[in-house]
Order: C-alpha cells, then sequence, then structure tokens
C-alpha cells in the first residue's frame, strides 16, 4: 500500500535539481557518441543517466503529491532554517570551512586545536577547561600517530612555523 508522506521544506527544489542535473547528465553521456550501437560508448552512460532521470522524475511525482505540514505557523523559509539548516549545522559547516582556509597560515597543532575546542562548544559543551584538556590529548594522539606511525609532515603554517619548536615540526 502507497501512502503519501509529509514534503518537507525544500524537497521540491531539490527534486527539482535532481531531475534538471540528469537530464544534463543524459544529454552529456549522448554527446559522448551518440546512440550508434549497442556496444558504443556511450550507452552504459546513457542507460544510467536515463534511469536517473526516470527515478527523479517519480521521486519529483511523488513529492509534488505530498503536502507540505507546518502546524507552527512558520513561514517557508523559517520552516527550512528550522528543519534542514539549524544554526548549530550552519555554525559547525562555518567551523569546518574557516579550519580547511586556516590549517596552512597558523598550521596544523594551533589550527587543529582551535577548531577543537569551537567544535565542542559549538556542539554544546560548556566545560571550558574539560574540552582544553580533552583537545589537547586528542591532539597529542593524533600528532603522535601521525608523525611516528605514518611519518606524515604536518604543515607549521606560513605565519606561526618560524615560532614552532623544533620537537613539533
Amino acid at each position: 500500500m502507497h501512502t503519501s508522506h509529509p514534503r518537507l521544506p525544500g524537497e521540491m527544489t531539490f527534486m527539482a535539481l535532481i531531475v534538471a542535473f540528469s537530464a544534463f547528465m543524459l544529454w552529456s553521456a549522448f554527446k559522448i557518441s551518440g546512440f550508434e550501437s549497442v556496444s558504443a560508448p556511450g550507452v552504459f552512460p546513457m542507460v544510467c543517466a536515463a534511469a536517473m532521470l526516470i527515478t527523479g522524475l517519480m521521486s519529483l511525482r511523488q513529492t509534488v503529491k505530498g503536502r507540505l505540514h507546518n502546524e507552527e505557523g512558520l513561514t517557508l523559509v523559517q520552516l527550512f532554517v528550522l528543519r534542514l539548516a539549524p544554526p548549530q549545522l550552519v555554525a559547525f559547516a562555518g567551523l569546518v570551512s574557516l579550519y580547511m582556509l586556516m590549517l596552512e597560515r597558523t598550521g596544523f597543532l594551533l589550527t587543529s586545536y582551535i577548531f577543537l575546542l569551537l567544535s565542542m562548544r559549538v556542539l554544546g559543551s560548556k566545560r571550558l577547561m574539560f574540552n582544553a584538556g580533552i583537545s589537547l590529548l586528542v591532539l597529542a594522539a593524533i600528532f603522535i600517530v601521525f608523525r611516528t606511525a605514518f611519518s606524515v609532515v604536518l604543515p607549521d603554517g606560513s605565519w606561526v612555523g618560524a615560532y614552532t619548536p623544533e620537537l613539533l615540526r
């Protein structure tokens, strides 16, 4: 028995993007060699892209049938943020992005320590001294394993590399 599911905020847009992407992939696969024969190089990619397009259209049809439940009386944007992009998730994604940007400048040790501290705070821990100690222990374990077991040279950082003790390089 098939029942319709409640539609999530942003689901219809996502499904429309999936269908558009699948159609683009089908066109790209067709451009490889056309449909000259069953053994042509582009046939398998075309079959895969066609399957993606068909299932995407089926899912889009099911999504259109679903009803968006909004008992809270929120706008669509507020509902989207509440359900699919909560502030904690956005903040953590921002921290990961900042970590990637700062890694070469401030080095692995400093950047990772700050990242671990801030991550624990963003994820809900309020015990600053405990977080500082755990971050230090985890970072020391990672450093020892990567330096001794794997012989990986971790980035010193262009801003602080000259001030890093030789033991930590």
